[in-house]
């Protein structure tokens, strides 16, 4: 299980949502198969709707 909040520790590099959307998508190519927001991103760029941006980038690694 991978967690929002792993990930923003161990990348705290990220600098926008962005990042974090493409971090999300790399991981999830690379094998990670169930992952949890149990945070909200810090990032002034954080859309309203994050939660399903998101799950978007991450679910799109089938693409």
């Amino acid at each position: 299980m991978l967690w929002l909040s792993e990930v923003m520790l161990e990348r705290h590099d990220l600098e926008s949502f962005e990042d974090l959307k493409k971090e999300l998508a790399k991981r999830a190519k690379q094998g990670e198969l169930f992952f949890q927001m149990d945070v909200k991103p810090p990032y002034s760029d954080t859309p309203k709707d994050w939660q399903d941006k998101l799950e978007a980038a991450f679910t799109a690694r089938q693409e």
